[in-house]
């Protein structure tokens, strides 16, 4: 009972992931993702997630893993570690860019996908007004740590601070692009494909990953060929700020998943 996996109730990231708002730093972090030339081709020329057919599952596995990452037991964790670590090691993609093919476990990649996912986490949770003080964000950063080890990389070579991780992304620009073959995210979430019971939630796509846009570095927002202004920076902070206020209306137990739940009980304990 006393096994709470690799964060616990005293960890920052137990206190920020379980915030609904991250769904657009989810959402984000695959922005960030498919800016970096080999992980996007990876998940193009492996990934169901294009196909209409198998993009739901697709995603459920992977706000699984996520939840068990975060949530799961150290041998829950274990077990989809190995499993994803597996996946990587047998997968390859072609780069047309060098004429050659690599594994999907090559450390640039994942680091540059681990990046992605804890700056997109903490950059929303604090523009939303989730309350973190700098020492806390850099805790998160560092907690995170773990995370990395999950999918095979060493903890010493991922940043263990907010300072670490904006140094990593400034010198990983110059080899930033998002390639062409790949089709626009915006283009996409106008014709997402849906299960029946979220198809009421069509006409929200476009505007969530509009938002999710929004969130971006102004770098990256040009890199995907879109407007990138300060007036955009500051109507992101302010969507987000409303929609966490919104949120905050809602009660508990209907806002937070049971893990989220278990996990605020026990830190609040």
């Amino acid at each position: 009972m006393g096994d709470h996996g690799i964060f616990g109730p005293r960890s920052v990231t137990w206190r920020v992931m379980g915030e609904p708002i991250l769904l657009v730093g989810g959402i984000r972090a695959l922005l960030m993702q498919g800016l970096h030339p080999r992980a996007m081709r990876g998940v193009l020329q492996n990934s169901a997630l294009m196909d209409p057919h198998e993009a739901w599952s697709r995603f459920v596995r992977t706000t699984e893993f996520v939840r068990v990452r975060t949530y799961g037991t150290h041998a829950e964790v274990e077990r989809a570690g190995r499993r994803v670590r597996k996946i990587h090691a047998n997968l390859t993609a072609y780069d047309p860019d060098t004429g050659t093919t690599f594994h999907l476990d090559e450390p640039d990649a994942l680091r540059w996908v681990h990046v992605g996912e804890v700056d997109s986490y903490l950059s929303v949770a604090r523009r939303a007004g989730v309350r973190l003080t700098d020492a806390e964000a850099d805790a998160f950063v560092a907690e995170w740590r773990r995370a990395a080890e999950v999918v095979g990389l060493k903890a010493e070579d991922v940043p263990g601070s907010v300072a670490e991780l904006r140094d990593y992304i400034e010198a990983a620009r110059p080899g930033l692009r998002f390639v062409p073959e790949a089709a626009h995210p915006l283009r996409l979430s106008l014709n997402a494909p849906l299960p029946r019971m979220l198809t009421p939630l069509r006409p929200a796509l476009p505007a969530l990953t509009l938002l999710s846009f929004a969130t971006l570095p102004r770098w990256a927002r040009r890199l995907y060929g879109l407007p990138a202004t300060p007036v955009g920076d500051l109507w992101a902070t302010a969507t987000l700020r409303t929609l966490q206020t919104g949120i905050g209306l809602v009660p508990g137990d209907v806002l937070y998943s049971p893990a989220a739940r278990r996990a605020r009980r026990l830190m609040a304990a």
